[in-house]
């Protein structure tokens, strides 16, 4: 029996399953999706505790934005540092500045839709800049009465390999929204999405959940869609060491868990795929290294490499990221298949 046999057919599994997901991209890069050029009032909620060293970064952007009829507001979660001093010292007509007790981000946020005036509310993070069109392209994608959400496309500042890899794995996210959620997203994220206001009004209010931004998305769609604003970009701070990537995609992903469904494509069924295919991508690299297997080794190194390297080009990141996405790829499933295990295994524990 020739040995290679299994190797090949565990490399097909995950060259199907990452080709999918990168014929859907191609496609989509060629299918015009659907717009409206309107003009509503926007509200820019901007929640802040103890940013002052980066706030003033993400009023510059918000107020920066290259359409119309908009207003700022910054409501500082009862920082103990110099947030509010440092906010209060900006002068715009158009920007607000609030301050209340600490009650976490969601408390905040809804604080701001109380003050907003907007018929559209837009999100951002205080550790965040948003490019100066993207207000407006999140709006255009506002194109029918049912659209009541949007979410836009989030990418990572910084230059250690931790910040690209994870600059790379909101490509490979970018990627994966395009392809299969267009219409349809599972996410808007805090960083960089819009509602309608009656929307949020109707739901009352953003969701308080330690993952707001998943909770709120979802509790909107049980009454409309929520879609993917491709060119809506905003540049955000990510952890920088491993410790502190852990604490926060472990509180993501206890969240997530409490907010699953059972549908396929979205859902359970989904996240168990995916995870078979992380320990596809953890564990045949390593054994075609071990058996010396460099042919097929190489042969999975190319593939991964070349279905970065087109979104890499068409969304504006950088081409030496591309060129090592093989190694971000084995880092990713090996700590999203650790953290999903202590996940299931802590859901479970509690459930007992």
């Amino acid at each position: 029996m020739n040995t290679s046999i299994p190797f090949i057919t565990a490399l097909a599994v995950i060259f199907i399953w990452d080709g999918y997901f990168f014929l859907n991209y191609i496609i989509g890069l060629f299918r015009n999706y659907r717009v409206r050029e309107w003009r509503p009032k926007v509200s820019i909620i901007i929640p802040a505790y103890n940013e002052g060293r980066r706030v003033l970064r993400a009023i510059e952007s918000a107020l920066g934005q290259n359409y119309p009829d908009f207003e700022v507001i910054v409501v500082d979660d009862g920082s103990s540092d110099d947030t509010f001093e440092i906010v209060s010292s900006v002068k715009d007509p158009r920007l607000r500045v609030y301050r209340k007790e600490h009650g976490g981000k969601a408390k905040a946020l809804n604080f701001g839709l109380s003050k907003a005036s907007g018929e559209v509310v837009v999100t951002t993070d205080a550790d965040s800049y948003l490019e100066p069109t993207a207000v407006k392209e999140l709006v255009r994608r506002l194109y029918s009465d049912d659209v009541l959400g949007v979410g836009g496309q989030v990418r990572v500042l910084g230059s250690s390999f931790l910040e690209k890899a994870q600059d790379a794995e909101h490509l490979r996210i970018a990627m994966f929204r395009r392809a299969k959620e267009l219409e349809d997203l599972s996410l808007a994220p805090g960083p960089i999405s819009a509602f309608r206001r009656d929307a949020l009004e109707r739901i009352g209010g953003f969701v308080e959940d330690i993952v707001e931004d998943y909770a709120t998305t979802k509790a909107v769609k049980r009454f409309g869609r929520v879609v993917y604003a491709p060119h809506a970009r905003v540049w955000t701070e990510m952890p920088k060491s491993l410790a502190v990537l852990w604490r926060q995609r472990k509180r993501w992903f206890l969240g997530d868990l409490k907010n699953l469904g059972g549908g396929f494509t979205k859902d359970w069924g989904f996240l168990l795929l995916g995870d078979f295919i992380a320990a596809l991508d953890i564990t045949v690299p390593l054994i075609l290294l071990t058996t010396s297997n460099f042919a097929l080794f190489g042969l999975w190194w190319v593939f991964e490499t070349i279905t970065m390297l087109v979104p890499t080009l068409v969304e504006g990141g950088k081409l030496s990221n591309a060129l090592i996405f093989p190694l971000m790829v084995w880092f990713w499933a090996l700590f999203y298949f650790s953290l999903h295990v202590y996940g299931y295994v802590r859901l479970l524990t509690e459930k007992l």
